[in-house]
Formats: structure tokens, C-alpha cells, sequence
């Protein structure tokens, strides 16, 4: 277990992506350093009101603490009370151009005494989805994990689809992605491989969607569905994903946590889109299981 290797390399990823993404926008992410009294601490980076990015945030951060917190504990009551050293890189994009989805992106690494794992993944949110953005996600995330084992993209693929549903309106939050937890087999380096690749792979999975989308011009309409459907995005964010709440309930620091929250979202009251509108276009042909890759 060499956590110092995770550090230097997720370090890395968080200015790689973010070189990129200002390359993109022609803004400036805001750099944030925090530290945390327990242990450890991290770097925000943050763009609003960008040309491109109406929001986004690409966090690193490394907590200590004495006792895992509950949401870390809950698949595993046998660790319950150990001290653990947390690492990761989180990410949330939300475009202003409703043609361009929102994006998420992952990868972490515990340790609690002898025991450590890897875990991660990437998803897309559309509003006005394209089915040729949804293959090629899902066809680079298939490559990213090639590598690792024909069966693994399908494997995490559904582990995505099960992980970013919205129990409480019975769909899915995007069209998915892959998503991985636990993985400590076969060893670290196997492990820790797998994590690098994913995190590798995220600018080809999402930058070519960016480009092809960024300038598609767009109305109020347009705008008003997609603060609507960001609001399925908050319930996600704040009801069940469990890095929120392990930021949360570890004395993280809330403005990094919540950075992934969109900027304007909407409510309303039983709305539903017009029989045959671009709208419902996303109920009916994307807001369902699908093998996107093939």
C-alpha cells in the first residue's frame, strides 16, 4: 500500500483536468487550500460564470481522522471506529449551453488500518441528449477498462445504473456511466491501475462532447428545462450520494462538498412535458436502461 503514490498521482489528475477545462472556457479556475483541524485538508479549483461552464469544480483532498465516519462504515460495520486516511478527486461540471450535459467524475482511495480500497467512476446528465455523446461516453469508458477484464465495463456500467437512481422518482439521475467501490483485488497496484485509467480517460469521455455541443444555439425554453431537470441533480446530490455525505460527516469542508450543487436550478409542481417535444424526447429515449457502448 503505497498512499503516497495516490497522493502525488490524483494531485496531478486535479491539474491535468483542470489545465484542460480553462483551455476549453478561457476562464481561470479559483484556487481554494483548506485544512482540516482532525487532519488533512485539500485544494478546491473553481470556475462560475464562465464562457463555457455556468459551474464547475475540480477538488482534491486528503482527510485523517480517528473514526470513519457512518457512511463509510455502513457496508462495513467491521471498521467501525478505526482511524482512516481518505484520498480522492471529485469533480461536477454544469455547462450553461443547455445542449451541453453536466458531468461527473470520481476517484478516491481509504485506508483504515490494514484495510484500504478503490473506488470511482464518471456519469453523464443530458438535457437535450444526442445518442452519439451517450456511445461515445460509454464506449471511452468501455476502453478505460479494457485493460482490466472484458466483463468489467458491463459489471460497473450496471453498478452506475443502480448507484445514480432517484428512488423517490423512480428514474435515473443521467444515462449512467460506470461506478466501482470496494476494489481491493487482486492487489494494490491492479487496483490502483484501474483508478489511474479511469481518471485518464475522463477528458477523452467528455471534452469531444463539449466541443461538438458548446455552440448549438439556445432559448429561454431550452434554459428553463434544464434548471428544471438540475433540480433531480440536487435531490441526488443531497439524499443519497454517499461522498456528500461522507464529506458531511467527516467535518469536510462544505463549500467544496456543495460546489457540485448547479447555480440556478427550478421546482415545479407535477410538470410534464409536452407529448412529442424534445423534452419528453429525454424521458423516453434516454432515461432508460440502455447498452449505449454497443
Amino acid at each position: 500500500m503505497n498512499l503516497e503514490a495516490v497522493h502525488t498521482y490524483f494531485t496531478l489528475l486535479q491539474g491535468r483536468i483542470v489545465a484542460a477545462l480553462e483551455a476549453l472556457d478561457g476562464g481561470k479556475f479559483r484556487s481554494d487550500a483548506w485544512t482540516r483541524p482532525e487532519g488533512g485538508g485539500g485544494v478546491a479549483r473553481v470556475i462560475e460564470e464562465g464562457a463555457l461552464f455556468e459551474r464547475g469544480g475540480v477538488n482534491y483532498s486528503r482527510v485523517q481522522g480517528a473514526s470513519l465516519p457512518p457512511s463509510a462504515t455502513a457496508s462495513r460495520p467491521q471498521l467501525a471506529g478505526r482511524a482512516y486516511d481518505a484520498l480522492g478527486v471529485s469533480l461536477v461540471l454544469h455547462p450553461r449551453n443547455p445542449y451541453c450535459p453536466t458531468v461527473h467524475m470520481n476517484v478516491r482511495c481509504f485506508a483504515a488500518g490494514e484495510h484500504w480500497w478503490f473506488g470511482g467512476g464518471m456519469d453523464l446528465t443530458p438535457y437535450y441528449p444526442f445518442a452519439e455523446d451517450a456511445r461515445d461516453f460509454h464506449r471511452t469508458c468501455r476502453v478505460a477498462l479494457a485493460p482490466f477484464g472484458a466483463e468489467r465495463y458491463l459489471r460497473y456500467k450496471r453498478w452506475c445504473d443502480d448507484y445514480f437512481y432517484i428512488k423517490h422518482r423512480a428514474e435515473p439521475r443521467g444515462i449512467g456511466g460506470i461506478f466501482f467501490d470496494d476494489l481491493n483485488e487482486p492487489d494494490f497496484a491492479s487496483c490502483f491501475a484501474l483508478t489511474r485509467s479511469v481518471g485518464a480517460h475522463f477528458l477523452n469521455a467528455y471534452v469531444p462532447i463539449l466541443e461538438r455541443r458548446k455552440d448549438l444555439p439556445y432559448g429561454e425554453r431550452e434554459r428553463a428545462f434544464q434548471a428544471y431537470r438540475r433540480g433531480r441533480y440536487v435531490e441526488f446530490n443531497l439524499v443519497y450520494d454517499r461522498g456528500t455525505l461522507f464529506g458531511l460527516q467527516s467535518g469536510g469542508r462544505t463549500e467544496s462538498i456543495l460546489m457540485s450543487l448547479p447555480p440556478r436550478v427550478e421546482w415545479r409542481y407535477d410538470w410534464k412535458p409536452e407529448p412529442g417535444s424534445p423534452e419528453e424526447k429525454l424521458y423516453t429515449e434516454f432515461l432508460i436502461a440502455r447498452d449505449w457502448a454497443d
